[in-house]
């Protein structure tokens, strides 16, 4: 399975399966998403978020940036439907499409992703982490809240699982650990500003900054 099928096949799984149920079962990571806004700039304005789903960790950044320009970018159209029953929806420009393919935008003061981006391997998410550099204006925030491996023997055993089960099950989590990450990050040209612990087990937040 390359990354347009596993694309699709996550697609289909959230357009089938997800979409309806996706903010009951997040609930316990709402935290991880308000951290996202506490950690954007005073200045941020025009936002992009990867994987925005049915616009959870948009709640908190409305609250703090009533007049903030939001892209909401997210493989699944049933996904963002949800999203357009949000008080805020009228202020979200929706981007549909995968993130390897579709038009990003560019000029961007952050670019934020929430529990997102564990789906991808180490390989695709060093081209994903070049889109989103360009995509950003100089001196923009990158912020992902997401799963992480806690070592280098957990990272292999769900790489192993994803490659025995890939075919029967289409979600199945890939994470790499928070140190591969940063290094991917900077691979990219990224400066990493922090590093934060999560109140939810494997999650951390990663703050990079566009030089």
């Amino acid at each position: 399975m390359d990354l347009n099928e596993r694309n699709e096949s996550m697609r289909d799984f959230f357009n089938r399966k997800a979409a309806e149920c996706y903010d009951e079962v997040h609930t316990v990571f709402m935290r991880t998403k308000e951290m996202i806004t506490e950690n954007l700039p005073d200045d941020t304005e025009k936002v992009l978020d990867l994987g925005a789903g049915t616009g959870l960790e948009l709640i908190y950044l409305f609250r703090r940036f009533e007049n903030a320009k939001v892209f909401a970018a997210d493989i699944s159209e049933n996904m963002l439907a949800e999203l357009d029953k949000r008080d805020f929806a009228d202020k979200v420009t929706k981007i549909v499409g995968d993130f390897f393919t579709v038009d990003l935008g560019e000029g961007y003061d952050a670019v934020i992703s929430s529990s997102a981006l564990h789906h991808f391997l180490k390989e695709d998410k060093k081209r994903l982490f070049d889109r989103i550099y360009n995509s950003l204006k100089p001196g923009g925030i990158f912020i992902n809240s997401d799963k992480y491996a806690n070592d280098a023997q957990e990272e292999a055993a769900c790489l192993a699982d994803y490659y025995e089960n890939k075919d029967a099950r289409p979600h199945i989590d890939t994470p790499i650990t928070v140190e591969e990450e940063a290094a991917l990050l900077e691979k990219a040209g990224f400066e990493i500003v922090d590093i934060i612990e999560c109140d939810t087990e494997y999650y951390r937040l990663i703050k990079a900054k566009k030089a």
